[in-house]
């Protein structure tokens, strides 16, 4: 029997990959697909019915190539992951691909991030159209601390630097350029003023995946009224974190106290504008909520507070549907090149050896030699084409200094279509 998608449970935000990986080496050790002492593994996300999650690559590090490599290598765990658990398991960005996933009775596991401190002026352009090659459907720009793209919810840097202005001149190209790609801005853990920069730069529908209301729990990291208007304006929806200190300043946090917060905010905003974001292996829970595998009592919490079949699911999971495919419909359209094949000598998560690498690929179909580009990290290239071989080859001379990277092979044909390959890749001996 094949499931309705508009009656899934879907959570906006997670932090389990940051559990799976290993502390030292960032490679990932831990199998979700086996029962697990984490808020997430499979086994506790069918026992929920969780059926499709927001998996977070979550940093704050302060230099920009140490935040990339640590973003990479927690999107990378997410790969190893699907990789793992074919059958049940798929990492899914579109709409159609997250719909496809659910049919196809597999947990559909939607890349997002969490602090986007890897984003700079110089690697902007490239890096988020790799993250998008990459599945990340979700960009948070901050966790707490400031960065170059706005202030984060603390009003200062990570080393303790006080921050001001909002959202900065390079904030609103990223929002802008993520509106032409259908990628969805995160507002949870912004400031007040990045938000309302967001609110009046985006024309897409935005997300507060993981965030509380300020008027039941005065907190830093919850939304005010006006806010939670602003989203409800702006066609997006606000998630309702399951994470107890947003949800009461006390430690005797119920579910009841949870549903208070979802209950205010559908009263405040409309029931198309609120959703559910537990931030599951990145907090702790009320106490009747252990993990995801009961994350149903939230579903029957809502049965008994009278709201209607339809409303409880568009809270659950419609809602948030609604948003990705609205943002996708508003996005620009390009056609990818059907008649080029990029077969690059890499796999997704690959080891390499030295600092200094060799990346190559064939080439093969009706091209356009002089599009081709090498990318890496955001960065443009120059590159050597062997026309005779069909074959491209970039010889990295300044040796990297951190451990995963992401490489980007792009080509266009005749008429301007555009083909691209992109790969995560870490080098072993760091």
């Amino acid at each position: 029997m094949q499931m309705d998608i508009d009656t899934i449970i879907v959570d906006s935000h997670n932090d389990t990959m940051s559990r799976v990986i290993d502390e030292e080496t960032w490679l990932p050790v831990v199998d979700i697909g086996d029962s697990t002492e984490l808020h997430i593994d499979i086994p506790k996300m069918k026992a929920g019915k969780l059926e499709a999650g927001f998996f977070a690559a979550y940093n704050s590090e302060e230099k920009p190539e140490r935040a990339l490599s640590k973003t990479l290598a927690l999107i990378n765990a997410l790969y190893w992951t699907e990789e793992s658990n074919k059958d049940e398991f798929s990492i899914a960005s579109t709409y159609d691909e997250i719909e496809n996933s659910i049919m196809d009775r597999k947990i559909a596991a939607i890349p997002t991030i969490e602090g986007a401190y890897s984003i700079t002026e110089e690697n902007y352009l490239e890096l988020i159209k790799q993250y998008k090659d990459l599945s990340v459907k979700v960009v948070g720009f901050n966790w707490n601390y400031s960065n170059a793209l706005g202030e984060g919810a603390n009003e200062e840097y990570a080393n303790n630097q006080k921050s001001s202005g909002g959202l900065t001149d390079l904030g609103k190209r990223l929002v802008k350029e993520m509106d032409d790609l259908g990628m969805i801005v995160d507002v949870s853990h912004m400031n007040e003023e990045t938000f309302w920069g967001v609110i009046e730069t985006s024309r897409a529908p935005i997300i507060a995946s993981h965030s509380g209301a300020y008027s039941i729990r005065p907190h830093q990291r919850n939304l005010k009224d006006n806010q939670l208007k602003a989203i409800a304006k702006n066609g997006g929806v606000a998630a309702i974190v399951l994470c107890k200190t947003f949800i009461k300043d006390s430690e005797d946090v119920s579910l009841k106290d949870y549903m208070d917060h979802i209950d205010y905010a559908v009263s405040l905003i409309g029931i198309d504008h609120v959703a559910i974001g537990s931030d599951f292996d990145g907090c702790d829970l009320p106490l009747d909520i252990k993990d995801a595998s009961e994350l149903y009592k939230i579903r029957d919490e809502l049965v008994n507070r009278g709201y209607r079949e339809e409303d409880i699911n568009k809270l659950l999971g419609k809602n948030t549907l609604r948003v990705i495919k609205a943002v996708e419909e508003l996005a620009e359209t390009h056609m990818e090149a059907k008649d080029i094949e990029i077969i690059p000598d890499l796999k997704m998560g690959q080891a390499i050896n030295g600092r200094t690498p060799l990346l190559t690929s064939k080439i093969e179909g009706n091209i356009d030699g002089n599009s081709l580009r090498v990318i890496v990290d955001g960065v443009v290239y120059r590159h050597d084409y062997n026309e005779d071989n069909e074959s491209v080859a970039l010889k990295i001379n300044r040796p990297l200094s951190e451990k995963f990277h992401v490489v980007t092979f792009e080509v266009a044909n005749r008429v301007g279509e555009i083909k691209r390959e992109t790969r995560i890749i870490y080098i072993e001996d760091l």
